[in-house]
């Protein structure tokens, strides 16, 4: 295996409402979702999401959490009635609680994944226009961030497609100390510590203060490093998903392409019984909080064998095994989107151990430190001061003309590795190469006779039937623009599709 596996990326973003501190957060994220809808697909028939599928409480250890113990933000599987809209690029944009969320389409490298983890914030950045331009709304706002600074958090999620045969303790064993200090190179940044801010200073990572436990099922309580939930959205026979939820939300392409590539590295070596080291840290919880409050990256982790290590030589210590992995399986073979990644990676590793700061332009938490640091050298103030508070927020603001993030972007002071016009076309158009593609063009194509839709099918009303026509998607890789786009192509109807697909 390589870099390349079926991946994806889930999103909350921060809402608020100006001058109405009060709003109601559910309501304001409905109407987000609802004005994005009425804006691009008004006269088409709205997909349901179909839930039938889905199991939140099935635990990769073994057992099924009981519903009635369950806390209510784990049954993911309930229709609540909240606003839903499956887009035409395949990914599926809703109300999460309190957060409207952005679930992007299945990709298969970490290049495709970060593009249309872009296409999620053209598309939050024009829904919360269409919101606040319906007659009567207050203006809303939105952030890619994952936390209000008052003790709430809320996530950005990983997903990577694994396989069922490797054994989860394997999983827990060497992805724990990956996961802890991989924010040295994916953290957002946060100006305050601690889960309110109320400590003053700067830290790497917005989610580290928020983590309890080292392995669990919970998402929003007890948050764990290792996320055990156990709904695969593919063959439960062959595969697993990883729903990892450690992540900060990034604006940088390059810290989300990192994240993405090295992690499905890593999994690659643990799936093929790579890594035979033991890289396991004391106290692992603790330590995840110690790094993201080190900016200097010099805090020394103590090792289970004994030795003490900065988060950098930790990353250095997977980087070296990857490169004997890769070249172990492929020699000069190696994909060039593999080889990009080692060579970012080793690149990132190596200026931030030198020094941190020469990552500005390049890594969110770099850059917003040194636009914090420049208020604070200018202005004379200290990290209570409420100016960089604002800094913090703004920098995550999706408004192309008002986040600090495309500001930068704008004058040629941050690097990216997408080109615009191909994050446009991503808004509508779906991956070709996994099911999503399937998905999309259905939206697209027939959006009147698709009743409802989940990751694993469409669900088609049509004519002279009864009962409604499910499709099933359970692989992932199939449904692509190879296997389907020129019998979609032909059929003029979803009628005609259905019957060519299935006979009925």
């Amino acid at each position: 295996m390589s870099v390349r596996r079926v991946m994806g990326i889930e999103t909350e973003y921060g809402i608020s409402v100006p001058g109405q501190p009060g709003a109601n957060a559910m309501v304001s994220s409905s109407q987000v979702v609802n004005a994005y809808h009425h804006a691009t697909a008004a006269r088409a028939r709205r997909a349901r999401w179909d839930f039938e599928e889905e199991n939140p409480l099935r635990d990769a250890r073994g057992f099924d959490l009981s519903r009635d113990v369950a806390d209510a933000s784990q049954l993911t599987d309930e229709d609540l009635g909240l606003a839903n809209v499956i887009l035409t690029n395949g990914a599926r944009l809703y109300v999460d609680h309190a957060h409207p969320e952005y679930s992007g389409p299945e990709c298969t490298n970490p290049l495709a994944a970060t593009l249309w983890d872009k296409a999620g914030e053209r598309v939050m950045e024009e829904a919360a226009a269409h919101a606040s331009a319906m007659p009567g709304s207050p203006a809303i706002q939105l952030y890619k961030n994952n936390t209000d600074n008052k003790g709430a958090s809320y996530g950005c999620h990983e997903n990577y497609l694994m396989s069922r045969a490797t054994p989860f303790g394997e999983i827990v064993r060497h992805l724990t100390p990956f996961f802890v200090t991989r924010q040295v190179f994916c953290g957002a940044g946060r100006v305050g510590i601690g889960a309110d801010g109320r400590q003053d200073g700067f830290q790497i990572s917005q989610r580290a203060d928020f983590f309890e436990v080292e392995v669990g099922l919970e998402t929003t309580l007890k948050r764990p490093i290792i996320n055990t939930r156990d709904e695969p959205h593919a063959d439960p026979e062959r595969y697993r998903r990883l729903h990892v939820i450690i992540g900060d939300a990034n604006m940088s392409e390059i810290a989300t392409y990192l994240k993405l590539g090295t992690t499905a590295l890593v999994l690659s070596m643990i799936e093929d019984r790579f890594i035979s080291a033991d890289l396991g840290i004391d106290g692992p919880v603790a330590q995840l909080r110690a790094v993201s409050h080190d900016p200097s990256c010099r805090h020394l982790i103590p090792m289970r064998d004994g030795r003490r290590l900065t988060a950098i030589q930790v990353q250095m210590e997977y980087l070296e095994l990857a490169r004997k992995y890769v070249q172990d399986r492929y020699g000069p073979d190696v994909d060039d989107l593999t080889a990009d990644v080692l060579a970012r990676w080793e690149s990132v590793l190596t200026r931030l151990a030198e020094d941190p700061m020469r990552l500005a332009g390049e890594l969110d938490w770099v850059t917003k430190l040194q636009l914090a640091e420049g208020y604070r050298a200018r202005d004379g103030i200290g990290w209570s001061h409420p100016r960089l508070q604002l800094v913090d927020l703004q920098y995550s603001d999706v408004r192309a003309g008002r986040g600090l993030y495309n500001r930068l972007v704008a004058a040629g002071r941050f690097g990216r590795l997408l080109e615009e016009d191909e994050v446009r076309r991503a808004v509508t158009e779906p991956p070709e190469d996994t099911r999503a593609y399937f998905r999309g063009r259905c939206l697209q194509k027939y959006p009147d006779a698709v009743a409802a839709a989940s990751w694993d099918s469409v669900i088609f009303d049509l004519p002279g039937h009864e009962s409604l026509q499910r499709v099933p998607t359970l692989d992932p890789l199939r449904g692509t623009r190879a296997h389907v786009g020129d019998l979609i192509d032909r059929c003029a109807t979803a009628a005609e599709l259905v019957m060519a697909l299935t006979g009925k």
